[in-house]
């Protein structure tokens, strides 16, 4: 028969045979939790690698077409400003508009005739239209008058150059459907004014209209926050 003491030196035994067993299985739930957040951490970085891949990519898009834009339109008799960082084509508005109007001038049509084929022809030709996400035509003006007023006068003036493009009259069919799947037509009013050389604000050089291309960077741009949001 086991004595007090006996029973009491068994027990000890028998925790001590538990205790290194349960300790070996908190050493293994623990290492496997190391290797599965080590496994995320390098699938992780894999990932942002990769986007940050496409979203250097895209960058060299943005700037190999700038450079395209700028060959085409430098020695231009348009008069067509190529903005060099962004790409933006940026010519006075009365190229296009009488003042303080948002009817096409008549000689403008054959500044568009010429202008809209060569910019859309670089934009859209192949290895840069699947990039593109959108074209749009803004409008600006100076600020003579109340925002409201110059907000619906730029966009008018926007306005009538996109309707002359799609209309019956422009004479470059074929680039017509390309450019209705990714047109925007957008009125700044005068909140992006310009300034002269001396950097004072310069109504002349405010009001313009402007051709611009948003590349698909902003939806990678978007895709990588959330990779590294998850």
């Amino acid at each position: 028969m086991d004595t007090k003491y006996q029973r009491l030196f068994k027990k000890e035994q028998d925790e001590g045979q538990f205790w290194p067993s349960f300790t070996d299985l908190l050493t293994i739930i623990l290492l496997c939790f190391i290797l599965i957040f080590i496994a995320m951490m390098i699938i992780k970085s894999l990932q942002i690698e990769e986007m940050k891949k496409t979203i250097d990519q895209i960058m060299g898009v943005r700037s190999q077409l700038v450079n395209d834009l700028q060959a085409e339109f430098s020695d231009s008799s348009l008069g067509v400003e190529v903005d060099e960082e962004t790409g933006a084509m940026i010519f006075n508005t009365e190229i296009l508009f009488n003042y303080d109007e948002s009817e096409l001038k008549p000689d403008s049509f054959q500044f568009l005739d010429e202008f809209v084929p060569k910019y859309l022809d670089i934009l859209l030709q192949s290895g840069y239209e699947e990039y593109i996400a959108e074209i749009i035509i803004e409008g600006h003006t100076d600020r003579d008058g109340s925002y409201m007023y110059n907000l619906e006068l730029s966009q008018d003036r926007a306005y009538s150059v996109a309707e002359y493009i799609l209309s019956n009259d422009f004479p470059y069919k074929n680039i017509q459907a390309h450019l209705q799947e990714k047109l925007t037509v957008n009125g700044k009013s005068y909140t992006d004014f310009r300034t002269d050389d001396s950097g004072n604000y310069s109504a002349e050089n405010s009001r313009r209209v402007e051709f611009k291309f948003r590349l698909k960077d902003e939806e990678i741009l978007e895709r990588t926050r959330e990779i590294l949001q998850e």
